[in-house]
């Protein structure tokens, strides 16, 4: 009997990221993260053989040969490491590719995730292991919600919020090469540090607009010199009622933190040259839907 499964896999922001080193060519980091509800959609079903197919549509997709495919990748080791069969996998993808809302990983954890469900494997270290290898930030995007990342990423502290964010999130023409916008911030004199122990004390005490001034991004200017659309959309959005504003990831996509929807949908009005979308933090990282059911995992 086949299973299918259906499963949101959602992006996330880095509400703060500091660059702390580098160890064996990997720039170490140190970066607080929450999920947001914005998704790719993961549709898979179990073979009878060890077959994998996967398909991809949807926002800013362009064909990726299999041997460069991540969700690929992820499905294959899933199957090689628990000797199950295979699966038919279609994403639509809804998160930009090459924004820095972690899209790919997204589905590289989609794709593990929809795969232990379908064939009841509830090892969720062994999962966690397996995500590492395929990305730094693979294993934090299985659970998601807000996280403090060191290492390479791979390390995860899981935290709670009090109280409630608005982002503004948009996004500029162009892309950041991740690599190519840690080599810029390697030839950088100065680079920006935040304290981030500060920022979790201030969101778990409500206190939000204290918050938001330590909501920095240390890859910022490297991004602006790679993409120069960055920062035109950067100015626009600081001249709203933004709290923070500042880029996710490597870019180029940029958000706005507000406290209210309503100060959110204003700047999203003056900001209505660029595409936009209004997002909040959520809890969780993925959802599951088997046969019809929603099923979250307790």
């Amino acid at each position: 009997m086949q299973t299918q499964v259906r499963l949101k896999s959602f992006a996330k922001l880095n509400l703060a990221l500091n660059v702390v080193g580098i160890e064996e060519n990997y720039h170490k980091i140190d970066s607080l993260v929450t999920s947001i509800n914005l998704y790719d959609w993961i549709e898979l079903k179990t073979r009878h053989d060890k077959e994998i197919c996967v398909t991809m549509e949807g926002k800013g997709y362009a064909y990726i040969p299999i041997a460069d495919n991540n969700a690929y990748k992820a499905a294959k080791l899933f199957m090689d490491v628990f000797k199950t069969n295979g699966a038919d996998i279609h994403i639509y993808k809804n998160i930009p590719v090459g924004a820095g809302l972690g899209g790919s990983s997204a589905d590289c954890a989609g794709v593990l995730n929809a795969m232990a469900y379908a064939y009841g494997i509830r090892d969720r270290n062994k999962l966690k292991e397996l995500a590492d290898t395929l990305g730094s930030d693979t294993g934090y995007m299985l659970h998601g919600g807000l996280a403090r990342l060191s290492g390479r990423g791979e390390k995860v502290q899981k935290l709670t919020m009090q109280g409630k964010l608005y982002f503004l999130l948009l996004f500029p023409k162009g892309s950041v090469n991740t690599a190519k916008c840690y080599k810029k911030f390697d030839s950088l004199a100065q680079h920006e540090q935040t304290d981030i122990d500060k920022l979790i004390v201030h969101l778990q005490k409500m206190q939000l607009t204290e918050a938001t001034t330590f909501m920095k991004n240390a890859l910022q200017a490297s991004a602006m010199a790679i993409n120069k659309n960055i920062e035109p959309a950067l100015q626009m959005l600081q001249n709203t009622e933004s709290l923070a504003t500042l880029i996710t990831g490597s870019g180029s996509c940029i958000y706005g933190t507000f406290l209210s929807y309503s100060s959110c949908r204003m700047a999203q009005r003056i900001c209505r040259k660029i595409n936009s979308k209004i997002v909040i933090p959520i809890k969780k990282g993925y959802q599951c839907i088997i046969e019809g059911q929603d099923k979250r995992e307790k």
